[in-house]
Order: C-alpha cells, then structure tokens, then sequence
C-alpha cells in the first residue's frame, strides 16, 4: 500500500467506518433503545465520509503543503520554488506547490489522483532523461523532468518554456529552402520553332511558375534561358513536398505544342544557405541523371524523388561521345592493367558491354580481362561461345582479379554505377582509378567521384553506348570482331526486347555498325534460347500470376539451382496478355526475395521499385528484399504499385487546361 496513499487512506476510512459500526452493534445489544441514537449517528458518520472525502483530502493536501510546522523555523521546501512542481508516489500525486495547483490545475486540488489526469500523456521515463518530455497545457509549452526517490517516490517538475519553444519552431519554419528548376532538353525543345512561338512558351511557363511560388513568401528568378532559382521557406517547402510537386503536373499539362518538362533539385536542411544550394545543384544532378520530368530533393539524410512519370527523350550528341572516347583511351594507355566488370547476376548487356571495353583494350596493347562469376550469370550462353572461340582467358572470377590489381589498375563498370550491385566490392576499392559506363538512370548510392562518368540515361542499353566509344577510338585493331559484335548486339536486343522499346534513331545506328562488323543476327537470337528446364520453370511463372490494377504480379518460392534467367523472361512474357501495363515476379532468394519487374512504358516500375529500396529503368526494373517472407514481400508489392497507381491519379488531378 506504500505506493497507494490514496487506496489506503480510503481502506483507512472504510475500517474507522466498519469499527463504529462494530461498536454500535454491541452497545445496541447491552442496551436496545440507544438504537434511537446510534442509527442516525450512524448514517451521519457514514456521509461525512463518503461525501466528504474530497474535502478531507483537500484539508490533507493543506497540511502537507504547510510551510511551518509546529515549534520550529521555516521548513526548506519546494512550496517557495517558483516552477510548478509536484511530489509522485508511483504515479500518483501526494504534494505539489501552488505554483503547479495554479498554472496546471487552474486553482483545483487534485490530491491523491493519478497524475495522468492533470498531465494527459506524461511519461515519467522520458521525463527523467537529459531533455525531459515537451508537453502542452492551457496553451502554454512546458518542459517536464522528473527526479526518482526512495520507496517508489519522485519530483516532477516543469519548466515553461513556450516563448523558446515557438521561437525555435517559427525559426525551423523560416529556414530557406534552394530550388533550381532546369527546363528538360530546352535547345532541342525550341530549335523547330519561330521566335514568336518560342516567346509564347516561355510566357506560358513563366506564367505558372510565377502563380506557383506567388503563394509563398520566397521569391523566384530567371538566371538563364532555361534555368530559374527560387528561395522559399520551409513552411512552404514542406507543403510542396506534400503536394508531390504539382508544379510538374501544371507544367506538363500546358500543351503549348510541345512537351515540355521540368527538372527540380532541392537544397533544404542545410546548415546555411550555400550547403543548400550545393546540395540543389546535386539533387538537380541527380533528377537529370534520371531522365528529367521529376524533382530530386536533398537532406542530410539523403535524396528523395518526385515526378518521373514521362518517358525520357534522347538527347546525346556526337560530340561528347567522342570527347569520352578519348578521355577513355587515356586513361587505358595509363594504366598498367584495366579490369572490367558489370553487375551482380550479370546479364548480356553488361557482359556484351564489358567484351566491347576489352577489344578497346587489346586494341591499345594494354592488359586487361573481365572479372564475372560464371556461376552467378544471366550470361552463361555467351561466355561459352567466347570459350568455343579460344577466349575463355579473358574470363576471371572477380576475387582472382582482385589479387591481381594494384593501385595502378583501372576498373571500368559497366552497366551500373551502384557501388551496392557491382561483381566485386573488394575489387572497385582496391584499383587506384574508376571509370564508369552506364545508361541507368542515376540513383543513390552511386560511385563516388570517378575518374570517367560515362552516364547517359537517354542510351537504350551500355553496349550501345560502347558502341558509339568503339567508332571513335584510333587504329584497326580497335575494331570488334564478330563474335564481338554479336556480343554487343545481344546486349542492345535484351534491353530494347528486340528493338520494341526505349529505342532511338542511335540504337539503330549502333545495331548497323555491329552488323557491318560482321554481327549475325540468328547467331544473336540463339544466345537467348533456354533450356527445357528453364523454359518449365518460366512457365510456372507466368502460369501463377494475378492482376492487380493493371499489373501482373507472380510470385514463387526459391527456385532450383541455375533457374534464375527465368525470372526476367517470365516477365517479358507477362507484358504480352491483354490489360497488363507491367509486370513484376516475386522469387525466394534464400532468407530474401528478389523482384524483377518490366512494363511497355506507360507505367514507370523504377518509380515503383525505389519504394522497395530498388531501381533501374521506366520499362525495366529490380529490387533485392533482404530478411522478407514471401508473403511479407508480395504485400509491400502490392502496396507500392496501390500507391504509384495513386500518384498517377491524383497527377492526372493536378493537370489544368492551359491557360488562354
């Protein structure tokens, strides 16, 4: 009962009662007409103390909270402190100061009651650590710490801090936010057009950019053709982030006889106003590296994206690909051996890719092989014709590579610019320099500061853009052989799906040059047949799906040892029954799941596929869930798509007729 005073002093009270009652009985039967008296003394004793018990308490809370006591000096007590304090015995309240009976309890006596009453959602173990609990009452802030005793007892006291607290809270609210909004591909977009039309977009879309940031009290400036800055506070950041960047939608929706689109990067929660700009420019970066039409925005903890919903326009040129030829060429010419190397589970792009960076190189006499695990490939079909062809050398597993590279060693990636997805860690740290080519879109977590970046989301496969690095490179021993070249075309026709999709006039000029180099075309088809085990296995796949709005999503257990090239061809052959916009097979991968997804286009599985910490492309697209069940991936599957499906509606929501 130590830490009930209020149950015993209710058990004490209820005992004084039931011993009068005792009393009475025995004095009634000594002698029966002093019942006359006892009855209503009784009945009197009786309502004292249940209908005044509240007063008792209060009566008891007076003396407690005495600043004297009897005979002595002036008792040192927490009755003078000017801070509301209280004394708790378990969670209930024994004493408290009239500063706390007046700010907390407006006046009333709250003796004995559960302190949860007087301060709804206290919790004494936040309390009694360093920074307290932030609680609100009667429309004012207080911090609340509290002190553990002996015998379950502890001091609870608050500290009002309401003009800090909102002054911290209106100085968060007030901190500036860097916006650079860059428009998508603008020479391309205006090249076609007269002066006068060209003057018509611009005023459309200064227009809409003006009526979008005049709800703000930021300001919005133009710093080039193409190009605008805008500051806004971070009241009003937060409220276009929660809007998913409409901008975007109201832009797109104009139709002023061209698409036009933009990019935004975003700076905020930076320590001053330069770190945010540096970090808008990075975020800009990064929602360009992903094919425009999107806003990327940076934190200090890391990126977030909107957007993305358009599919992306080409927008290469000769020029650069020459420029990084040769800048390739040197770096291979420096070092003293280059290793080349793709993603895990790699596929025919990255090895026809990684074949096409080794011909560069035996072309310029420099040393070099292509580290691959052979026994964890979607490519295994073309590594035994370079076998048959007496070139199974150029071949090495990555930790044999990794023994042999030094700090003069160049690594060129290829097909992915994820430092999380190459063959070998161990590998790209201990090379002195990196050089890059990919045709991804531009993720987190990408390779830091390499040496070469050859990044073109624009492109439809690496091997596309190696053959473009090829065309330019010196001497005639730099020129694929055709078995090369039948590598390199295998790698275009896996991304394209034979040239239905994400290709452009230079996908075609690339598969004409290898065609001239002696590529042949049923040769290439047969690197993709499968076995009939495999063929089986797919067709379970593609057997087990269901729609889920508009999507088809097959899931399985782990499949057998070698089987996994079945995944993605299943859902290729998903996008071919009616009503499908995208695909997506769910396969058991030990304690994980992996997910491959592709679609036709019109719904964009690498927005769907980040949710679920994965990426890729707009039409293909994977995800590695580590420690999921099955069952647990199938749902945050269905989840993702729910709210892409969403976003699509609530875009379509936000598109406005152009304005007159």
């Amino acid at each position: 009962m130590r830490d009930r005073p209020r149950l015993t002093l209710e058990l004490a009270c209820a005992a004084l009662l039931a011993l009068c009652c005792v009393l009475a009985a025995v004095l009634a039967v000594l002698k029966p007409a002093s019942l006359l008296v006892l009855a209503p003394a009784l009945a009197l004793i009786a309502a004292g103390l249940i209908l005044g018990g509240r007063h008792i308490r209060r009566s008891v809370c007076r003396a407690v909270g005495c600043t004297r006591f009897e005979g002595s000096e002036l008792q040192l007590s927490l009755e003078t402190l000017r801070l509301p304090a209280a004394l708790l015995s378990g969670k209930t309240m024994v004493w408290y100061n009239d500063a706390f009976r007046t700010r907390l309890l407006a006046g009333e006596d709250a003796f004995l009651q559960p302190v949860s009453r007087a301060l709804p959602g206290l919790d004494l173990r936040q309390c009694a650590e360093e920074k307290g609990q932030s609680l609100e009452r009667a429309g004012r802030r207080y911090t609340a710490f509290s002190a553990p005793g002996a015998g379950g007892c502890a001091i609870l006291y608050l500290t009002d801090d309401t003009e800090l607290k909102n002054a911290a809270a209106e100085y968060a609210a007030s901190r500036p936010a860097y916006l650079i909004i860059e428009v998508d591909g603008y020479q391309e977009l205006v090249a076609d057009l007269r002066d006068s039309e060209r003057s018509h977009v611009m005023e459309a879309l200064n227009r809409t950019l003006e009526q979008y940031f005049a709800r703000t009290n930021g300001f919005l400036r133009r710093v080039s053709v193409s190009r605008y800055i805008a500051v806004v506070e971070e009241r009003h950041m937060k409220e276009i982030v929660a809007a998913r960047f409409d901008l975007l939608d109201k832009v797109r929706s104009l139709n002023e006889g061209v698409q036009l689109t933009l990019s935004i990067g975003v700076g905020r929660g930076g320590s001053c106003l330069k770190e945010c700009q540096q970090m808008a420019q990075q975020s800009l970066d990064m929602a360009l590296g992903r094919g425009g039409d999107q806003a990327a925005v940076k934190t200090p903890d890391g990126f977030e994206f909107y957007g993305g919903v358009t599919r992306s326009v080409e927008k290469r040129s000769r020029v650069k690909s020459r420029i990084l030829a040769n800048a390739l060429v040197d770096l291979v010419r420096q070092a003293d051996s280059v290793v080349i190397m793709g993603h895990r589970m790699s596929d025919l792009d990255a090895l026809g890719a990684a074949v096409g960076v080794l011909r560069i190189c035996k072309g310029l006499d420099v040393p070099a092989v292509i580290a691959v695990r052979r026994k964890a490939t979607l490519a295994a079909n073309l590594i035994e014709e370079f076998e048959k062809a007496g070139f199974g050398e150029d071949f090495i597993e990555p930790e044999k590579a990794a023994e042999l590279a030094t700090k003069s060693t160049l690594v060129v990636v290829v097909d992915t610019h994820i430092t999380n997805l190459v063959e070998s860690r161990e590998l790209l740290e201990k090379c002195g320099q990196v050089a890059v080519i990919d045709h991804h879109r531009k993720a987190v977590g990408h390779i830091e500061t390499p040496v070469l970046f050859c990044h073109e989301p624009y492109a439809s496969s690496t091997c596309e853009l190696v053959c473009e690095l090829l065309q330019y490179v010196p001497g005639e021993e730099t020129s694929p052989t055709p078995l090369e070249a039948q590598a390199l075309l295998a790698g275009i026709m896996l991304d394209t799906r034979s040239f239905a999709l994400h290709t452009g006039v230079r996908t075609f000029e690339a598969a004409a040059y290898l065609r001239r180099m002696g590529a042949v075309t049923e040769e290439v088809r047969l690197l993709f047949n499968s076995s009939l085990e495999e063929y089986t296995v797919k067709s379970n796949l593609v057997e087990s799906a269901r729609l889920y709005m508009g999507c088809a999503v097959s899931v399985s257990g782990e499949l057998p040892s070698g089987m996994a090239v079945a995944v993605p061809q299943a859902a290729n052959d998903l996008l071919t029954i009616n009503g499908v916009g995208a695909s997506f097979v769910a396969v058991q991968k030990g304690d994980g799941v992996n997910i491959s997804a592709r679609s036709m286009g019109k719904v964009n599985v690498q927005v769907i596929l980040e949710q679920l910490g994965g990426g890729g492309h707009m039409t293909m697209a994977g995800a590695q869930l580590k420690n999921t069940s099955l069952e647990r991936a199938e749902q945050m599957l269905c989840d993702a798509i729910a709210d892409y499906r969403r976003q699509q509606r609530q875009s379509a929501k936000n598109q406005q007729p152009a304005q007159p």
